[in-house]
């Protein structure tokens, strides 16, 4: 992008100019720039930096398609996106409210529920809670777990909006891991595992894998991961006695599939790292 400005604003400097010399330059004013040009260049920064250079240039830094972006990148998916109508709206101002209803749901989610609703950002069935907290990127996962154990009914729609087609089945329970953060164990991990299983099925029924199947296949990868990736383990169990120990559980399995799954846990490492 540097390159395509430089051409910009000089576009009659000699191509061999020494290095250095037009660092010394001073920076251009965005304002003087083309608008598409001065706004892709606002559009690298974040909330914080974007609110500095609009004490710089007021217009730009707060221009409304760049504020959008940010919310969107944020949270991808709230109820208040489909109310918004032109005129006194401000994406700035959303941005400042929904930033606090995140920095509530991190202090304590319930707290945070209840502002999401009080100001209209999230409508309260399970459905739209759940788009909050599997597109908000500034959640943390400690309040998101506490809140998707109490409310069972958010973590079924939550495990809905995952897509796990054509995904290897390691690779898909990173992906779940990532938006739904692991317990160390206990029912609420058997309820995750249980809900996956029957999700990761319907999404890939061509593998003719059973819910079954799949739940004691996960199992099994969590246990693999520990033994391989912790150093408290000093016999590491070898990919013959994985494939030993999962066939015997999982009765009509390839055997093939479960020295692939074994390949992928020592290559890559813990499906459930987050």
């Amino acid at each position: 992008m540097g390159q395509i400005i430089q051409r910009i604003i000089y576009p009659h400097e000699d191509e061999h100019v020494k290095p250095g010399a037009l660092m010394q330059r001073k920076f251009p004013d965005l304002s003087e720039l083309p608008p598409e040009i001065s706004l892709l260049v606002l559009s690298n920064l974040n909330a914080t930096d974007l609110c500095l250079a609009a004490c710089v240039w007021d217009k730009l830094g707060n221009d409304e398609v760049l504020w959008q972006s940010l919310c969107k990148s944020c949270w991808g998916s709230v109820s208040v996106y489909r109310r918004v109508q032109l005129g006194d709206f401000s994406y700035r101002k959303l941005y400042l409210i929904l930033d606090e209803a995140t920095l509530t749901f991190n202090g304590d989610p319930f707290e945070g529920e209840a502002y999401l609703i009080k100001h209209r950002l999230v409508d309260g069935s399970p459905m739209e809670l759940a788009k909050f907290i599997h597109t908000g990127r500034k959640i943390k996962p400690q309040p998101r777990r506490v809140y998707l154990d109490k409310r069972r009914d958010v973590l079924d729609c939550v495990m809905q909006l995952q897509d796990y087609e054509n995904q290897f089945l390691p690779n898909a329970m990173r992906t779940l891991f990532s938006k739904i953060s692991a317990p160390p164990r206990g029912g609420y991990l058997e309820q995750i595992i249980d809900k996956f299983a029957e999700r990761f099925c319907s999404c890939n029924p061509k593998l003719g894998l059973q819910k079954d199947a799949v739940y004691l296949l996960c199992f099994s990868l969590i246990m693999l991961s520990v033994d391989l990736s912790s150093p408290h383990v000093k016999n590491k169990m070898s990919k013959r006695e994985f494939i030993k120990n999962t066939k015997r559980a999982t009765a009509g399995v390839d055997e093939d599939l479960v020295g692939h799954l074994y390949d992928n846990i020592y290559l890559i490492g813990h499906v459930a790292t987050t």
